[in-house]
């Protein structure tokens, strides 16, 4: 089974995801939504989506993907995983960026964690991460646990 990883970040931590889904897998192939680039979706029989978080939104790029690709992901494998350093946003941030028939298709859909680097971030994000999550130093929430779970949620054991 061939799988298609497409990610959107800011920052990074949505790309180091999709890396480490792709460690769990045969032959994955990796793009980021940014660079353009990405092949025929008809070459692959999986894909997986996943974008980080500002604000509960999911990056412009992968609302555009989506919006130019619904029907080429009817009848794929579907998986969709969000980056953020919020996990109880989860539920109704797939809700709020994802269509209901997309949800509805996608055999694995999670939360997997977030970096937050001050030395990437801008003075806004430093000064919301400082009052909001009460954090200003470097944090990484990846979880390779979710991420283990992620795949299996879509493949089953057999690429874990």
């Amino acid at each position: 089974m061939k799988t298609l990883i497409l990610y959107a970040t800011k920052h990074g931590a949505a790309g180091e995801i999709a890396r480490r889904i792709a460690q769990r897998m045969d032959g994955a192939t990796v793009c980021d939504l940014k660079q353009g680039d990405i092949p025929s979706l008809a070459q692959y029989d999986c894909v997986i989506l996943g974008s980080s978080l500002y604000v509960g939104a999911i990056r412009k790029e992968a609302k555009a993907y989506l919006s130019q690709n619904i029907e080429g992901l009817r009848g794929k494998k579907i998986g969709l995983f969000l980056s953020g350093m919020d996990a109880t946003q989860g539920k109704a941030c797939f809700e709020a960026n994802f269509a209901p028939e997309l949800l509805q298709a996608a055999r694995a859909k999670r939360f997997l964690g977030g970096i937050f680097d001050p030395k990437k971030a801008g003075a806004l994000e430093r000064f919301v991460m400082k009052i909001a999550a009460k954090q200003s130093g470097y944090t990484n929430s990846i979880d390779d646990g979710a991420i283990k779970q992620f795949v299996e949620d879509l493949y089953g054991q057999r690429n874990v």
